[in-house]
């Protein structure tokens, strides 16, 4: 299968867009791995940092990527995922505390100009954004704002929906391990999927598969679709990895987690593994699973 679109890569190939030093090769070898692997097209992803250092390495993106006619093709745009989240543990997963705080119209401001136009999808917590300014004006700017690492109340969640939000962000994950068994910010996002579009990444372990059927059915097909939330060393298998602060060791799962345990560092499968695992243990028909890594994730960003 090929020709999927990834909405959701923080690095891959080995290569970890979120540091300072990209460089031109290191770009290239990400994008040959890429589609290698069969996808056509990615949201290249920069989590959450001082904003400076964020703004440096979207600059250093656009400028890489515009001399790379590779990279040209494949990187479709940004994905912005912070620093405006839920700043609780938990909820913040491997985002570094120090660095988030709540939306201002000048920070984001800056970040998109980083980006040069090519932002697509901005993160952030609801909760975190006073009055929902930064997400209307995103909106106006017909930016796809995600829900993501937050926990909105039900009335929080659906008064962002009418400023604007249209997407979450990997449900199921930046959330803590333990929730209330009603309350709680997967069932508000669930009871509103009429209204969002629900990203999942399908590597078994985010989100056990039976559950990830359990979510896709009371979603409904329509509006879901699959990210891989892809780390550096997504597409070169088991290892010993640096991963931004971090140093970790992959398993055959592919699961990427910090060296306490106490959550992930995004994923190492590929989007191919995802659709295999979605035909193989969520039982899903190629139709459907093409919907889910082809189609959807196109319908969701206006491509």
């Amino acid at each position: 299968m090929n020709d999927f679109l990834d909405l959701q890569v923080n690095g891959y190939g080995g290569v970890d867009f979120n540091q300072d030093r990209l460089d031109a090769a290191q770009l290239h070898t990400a994008c040959t791995q890429l589609a290698a692997d069969g996808v056509t097209g990615i949201l290249a992803t920069i989590i959450t940092d001082h904003i400076p250092v964020m703004a440096q390495r979207l600059t250093q993106l656009v400028r890489l990527r515009e001399q790379d006619e590779l990279a040209r093709r494949l990187i479709i745009g940004f994905h912005i995922e912070g620093p405006f989240i839920n700043e609780q543990s938990g909820f913040r997963g491997a985002h570094p505390a120090d660095a988030i705080h709540p939306t201002n119209r000048a920070d984001m401001e800056r970040l998109l100009d980083a980006a040069g136009g090519l932002t697509r999808i901005v993160t952030l917590a609801p909760e975190r954004d006073p009055g929902l300014e930064v997400t209307r004006w995103l909106a106006e700017q017909g930016i796809v704002v995600a829900a993501g690492h937050c926990d909105p109340t039900l009335d929080q969640l659906c008064a962002a929906i009418d400023a604007g939000v249209t997407m979450w962000t990997h449900l199921g994950n930046g959330c803590p391990q333990q929730l209330h068994r009603h309350d709680n910010v997967i069932q508000r996002a669930l009871s509103l999927h009429d209204k969002l579009w629900l990203g999942f990444i399908a590597d078994g372990a985010h989100v056990p598969f039976a559950t990830l059927g359990n979510y896709l059915r009371a979603a409904t097909l329509d509006r879901c679709f699959i990210v891989t939330d892809a780390v550096a060393p997504a597409g070169l298998g088991p290892g010993r990895y640096t991963v931004s602060r971090w140093t970790v060791e992959i398993s055959e799962d592919m699961v990427v987690w910090a060296p306490d345990r106490s959550h992930f560092i995004g994923s190492a499968i590929t989007m191919r593994q995802a659709y295999r695992n979605l035909v193989e243990h969520v039982g899903l028909s190629p139709e459907d699973t093409t919907r889910l890594t082809v189609a959807n994730p196109r319908r969701a960003v206006g491509r």
